[in-house]
């Protein structure tokens, strides 16, 4: 509904589910799209910059570019902005509003700048953060007016549970965080403020633990898996390649003359994406195991670009073939649930229990060193390393 004061009509409309202003200023119709869903809270918090902006008309302060910075409309405007700022004493204390522009603006401007930089899996997780978690807390803010005990109640309201939903995992809230910290941080420096985020760590992190099959349990799993899924599995057994691997695999990346893969691209949601760092990029050894499983599978899908793929030549769910190839096998079985990733672990423990040089090990997997090798698969590597007290009982023998 349509709102009027005397100086200033507003309502408060939606168009792709996100809130727009729409307000007259000097007879102009001006609409200001805002990055906020459309929620009760978040027409509250236009609400109050509607109030806002009144109280700064009436006051001769009201300059577009300081709640609107970056918005095409403000250049409408820019005379009056001008000669309000040239009014405006430099010693008067009570200044409504600085060139600082609110935490939504800037968010607006700060992903738009890095949308082309990021991987899109990593956009759309941090526009996912923005939206639901930074937005509604900090959306109408200025900048430089959030202070450390709005971060750290922020923290805390995401460590409890609501609506009886499941609490979010610390790990995820470190996520959230995190990009809160990136973006005070460049705003800090582009605006001259004092950063608030200072001195506040991340959230202590369980350490998960990793549950690999044994070399027989990986034996029970392909042959009683799906026969059109055998080649599939073993080629997750015995790479330790990462799901967005498996996934992103096309057949121009098997080198059967030099029994290589090359992993060069991924798949992620749907999108090509490179790999997860510098040292993803690698030739992984294929075992005589792994040469058989592609060598079938050519037979299959050698006119595809992908190696695995659906009967329409797209690359396969893996969510998809978790849910209908990967649990319901281990429970067919009678084998312990576990998470699909844990094809990786096996690889890795594998390896060691063979007693492959863990530096090539760590080559295999895209690790920078063995230092995360033997930190996750510590436990698993005692008789490979003789680091399991043995050689201490040797020498007391007969003591």
């Amino acid at each position: 509904q349509w709102r009027q004061g005397e100086y200033v009509m507003a309502s408060i409309g939606v168009r792709n589910n996100k809130l727009v202003l729409d307000f007259r200023y000097k007879g102009v119709r001006c609409r200001e799209q805002t990055a906020l869903t459309d929620s009760r809270s978040n027409r509250a918090k236009l609400t109050k910059l509607i109030d806002d902006i009144e109280a700064a008309i009436r006051l001769g302060r009201f300059v577009y570019t300081d709640f609107f910075p970056g918005s095409p409309r403000a250049k409408h405007f820019e005379c009056e902005d001008n000669a309000i700022k040239q009014r405006q004493p430099d010693t008067t204390p009570a200044v409504l509003y600085r060139d600082c522009p609110t935490f939504s603006a800037f968010s607006a401007e700060w992903l738009g700048e890095n949308e082309g930089v990021w991987k899109v899996s990593h956009n759309a997780n941090v526009i996912a953060i923005f939206e639901h978690y930074l937005l509604p807390t900090f959306g109408m803010q200025r900048l430089d007016v959030i202070s450390r005990a709005d971060i750290l109640k922020l923290r805390a309201n995401l460590t409890k549970q609501k609506d009886g939903k499941k609490r979010i995992s610390n790990d995820w809230i470190n996520h959230i965080m995190a990009q809160l910290r990136k973006i005070l941080a460049e705003a800090a420096i582009r605006y001259t403020f004092d950063n608030p985020f200072v001195d506040i760590k991340p959230l202590k992190i369980e350490k998960p633990l990793i549950n690999p099959l044994t070399l027989q349990e990986v034996r029970m799993f392909l042959a009683g898996v799906r026969p059109d899924f055998r080649q599939y599995y073993t080629v997750r057994f015995f790479t330790g390649l990462r799901t967005a691997e498996v996934d992103g695999l096309k057949w121009k990346f098997i080198d059967f003359e030099r029994r290589q893969i090359v992993v060069q691209e991924t798949i992620v949601n749907g999108n090509k994406e490179t790999p997860k760092n510098q040292h993803s990029y690698r030739h992984v050894h294929m075992s005589n195991a792994v040469f058989e499983a592609l060598a079938a599978q050519k037979l299959i899908t050698g006119h595809c670009e992908f190696v695995f793929c659906n009967a329409a030549g797209n690359p396969l769910d893996h969510r998809n073939v978790t849910k209908r190839i990967w649990t319901p096998t281990l429970k067919l079985l009678g084998l312990p649930h576990r998470r699909a990733y844990e094809t990786r672990h096996t690889a890795a423990t594998l390896w060691l229990a063979a007693g492959e040089n863990p530096e090539w090990i760590a080559r295999q997997l895209g690790h920078s060193s063995t230092k995360m090798l033997f930190e996750r698969y510590s436990r698993f590597v005692p008789n490979v390393t003789r680091q399991d007290g043995s050689a201490f009982e040797a020498l007391l023998v007969g003591f």
